[in-house]
């Protein structure tokens, strides 16, 4: 707990705008989303996401989508993209990962996997899996009341 939110940069495709970065991210609780074309339950637990994106969005969370490709197979672009904004219903921004650049920046093993930063961009909620979404609401809830810490 408590690790700096990675960077975001050295992916060179992103769905639904550009890549994020500290200015634009700044002071804003961000929800990192991994997700897989091929998990199953990364496909079930869509419509969770979606909605946290957007009940919490109006209150400032920023939520970022990267796709974790499992295998060769889901390099894929057009068919990952065809997921993303189809079935998966994600409108915030995505980053195909193929090259698991950021993958390996967060040291991420799990689809689908959570990481909830605060305002100050330090990990306050790591989970992985299906279950026990009313914790991960809890943390996003827990950093949307926390104050940004005085630079």
């Amino acid at each position: 707990m408590r690790s700096a939110l990675p960077s975001f940069d050295g992916v060179q495709t992103w769905l639904n705008g550009q890549e994020p970065t500290a200015e634009t991210l700044a002071g804003k609780p961000v929800l990192v989303h991994f997700w897989s074309v091929s998990c199953y339950i990364c496909h079930d637990v869509a419509k969770q996401v979606v909605e946290w994106r957007d009940r919490f969005g109006a209150e400032g969370l920023e939520v970022i989508a990267i796709h974790q490709p499992r295998g060769p197979e889901e390099l894929d672009h057009a068919r990952v993209t065809a997921d993303a904004l189809g079935e998966m219903g994600l409108t915030q921004r995505c980053a195909i990962d193929d090259e698991h650049t950021l993958v390996d920046r967060f040291q991420n093993q799990f689809v689908p996997a959570y990481y909830v930063f605060n305002r100050n961009h330090e990990l306050r909620h790591f989970q992985a899996g299906d279950k026990g979404y009313d914790r991960i609401v809890t943390a996003i809830e827990r950093v949307l009341g926390e104050e940004e810490a005085a630079a």
